[in-house]
């Protein structure tokens, strides 16, 4: 693999990690705020925990806008100084609104770099590796989770405010990632979209090297000048990869798995493990998390999409119901966390290294962006709605319910997987695009 197209891509990358971290690191400052500020379940959960994500979905809804007008790289700059400031902000908060709106900032970030960090990879990457290389943007992110968990296990008992440091640690990793984003190139396909030809062959003599250059970039242009002027994701012919990308990325957070990272200690607390201990295990979810994603990396050009995501919705079936149980049977112990363990090495080895690298691959060059961000725009605006429900529905319906719930929505993933869902392993962007299409109109 040339190497200069695997820093550019694990730099690119480090938007997850912050993504990770930034969405999980709440998890240890979740009761500490909630009783601090006296807030109730309802409002805590709707505006101090899920506030981020609520920026999140805006990031989603808009953040395919700079993607497409100021380049994938520019765009990513950008998310690594809206990190900067959440941190810092959020860490120095004295109250829950500005609080919130400072999470609110950085959930802008989160949003935005599940649009232009996969598309930025994606288009510089040749098709035999795009699918590890895309998805080390979903390595960093489990990383950045592990990471958070930790750091929120270490500042534990910092002092009456450890909270704040557990918080605004982040603006260091949010600084060196800006910084390193100055060095990568533009997106070459993005360049050609904008008709900044020399720009581009430049990049791709450096990505390609002894490969007919002037070929890819005619074959580049000639899929952006089949498409007509004021074309969108919308349009009947792109039916078949809108629906992929909306039952992927609803798939994806019907599972749960946003609803337990936010609350993990929590959760492992109403399974009788106390404070310390339920901090513990947190670690233990990211280190499996960890392994898990690192096994889908590897595996994800080897066996292909469609293959991880059967194993992924089999491993979830089977662990949801178990969490279900042990909650309605009162099972106490580490049978929690074994069972959640589990939960996360499915996800990890499934949807969790897939999601992102489908996504990127099913839309067209001028609409990648926007695609992407449609399914973003799915992805997270389930993944507000449920984890602020989540103390509600623990206190009313109980934790089995919920789980059972998430389980029987698993079964329906994996009727999409082995009825719906193509293969997308080893075929170039441009070609891909083309096949379904036709499938669309067949």
């Amino acid at each position: 693999m040339n190497k200069k197209i695997l820093v550019w891509s694990i730099t690119a990358a480090l938007a997850g990690f912050l993504f990770g971290f930034d969405t999980v690191v709440i998890s240890g400052a979740d009761k500490k705020l909630q009783l601090l500020w006296g807030s109730s379940d309802a409002f805590h959960g709707a505006i101090v925990m899920a506030m981020a994500l609520w920026g999140t979905v805006v990031g989603a809804i808009f953040g395919g806008i700079p993607t497409n007008k100021w380049g994938r790289k520019n765009t990513l700059i950008l998310i690594g100084v809206l990190y900067t400031i959440s941190a810092i902000g959020s860490g120095l908060a004295n109250d829950p609104w500005t609080f919130a709106v400072f999470r609110f900032i950085g959930g802008l970030g989160v949003g935005a770099s599940t649009i232009a960090a996969p598309a930025y990879i994606s288009e510089i990457a040749p098709a035999n590796n795009r699918g590890r290389l895309v998805a080390l943007y979903q390595f960093n992110i489990v990383f950045g989770i592990l990471i958070a968990f930790l750091s929120n296990y270490l500042l534990n008992g910092l002092g009456e405010n450890d909270w704040r440091w557990m918080i605004g640690i982040e603006a260091l990793p949010a600084i060196i990632y800006t910084l390193f984003m100055l060095s990568v190139p533009k997106s070459p396909r993005w360049l050609i979209s904008k008709h900044r030809i020399s720009e581009a062959k430049d990049v791709l003599e450096i990505i390609n090297p002894g490969e007919n250059v002037e070929k890819l970039m005619s074959q580049i242009t000639e899929e952006n000048n089949r498409d007509l002027p004021g074309e969108n994701i919308f349009m009947k012919k792109y039916r078949f990869p809108l629906m992929l990308a909306f039952l992927m990325a609803m798939f994806n957070q019907l599972s749960g798995i946003n609803a337990f990272l936010y609350y993990a200690p929590r959760i492992f607390e109403e399974a009788g493990l106390g404070e310390s201990t339920a901090l513990l295990s947190s670690i233990g979810i990211g280190l499996t998390n960890l392994v898990f994603t690192l096994l889908g990396v590897f595996l994800i050009d080897k066996l292909g999409r469609k293959q991880l995501m059967y194993i992924g919705s089999v491993g979830y079936i089977i662990s949801l119901s178990l969490v279900a149980m042990a909650f309605f049977f009162g099972w106490t112990g580490m049978a929690v966390p074994i069972f959640l363990f589990l939960f996360i090495a499915a996800h990890a080895i499934g949807q969790g290294a897939v999601i992102w690298v489908f996504i990127s691959e099913i839309f067209p060059n001028h609409l990648r962006a926007t695609g992407q961000s449609f399914g973003s725009t799915t992805h997270w605006l389930l993944a507000a709605i449920i984890p602020a429900l989540i103390p509600t529905l623990f206190s009313t319906i109980g934790a089995s319910v919920v789980f059972m719930f998430f389980a029987i929505m698993m079964v329906f993933q994996l009727v999409f997987v082995m009825f719906m869902m193509p293969e997308t392993k080893g075929v170039p962007l441009e070609e891909l695009s083309k096949i379904l299409i036709k499938k669309n109109v067949k």
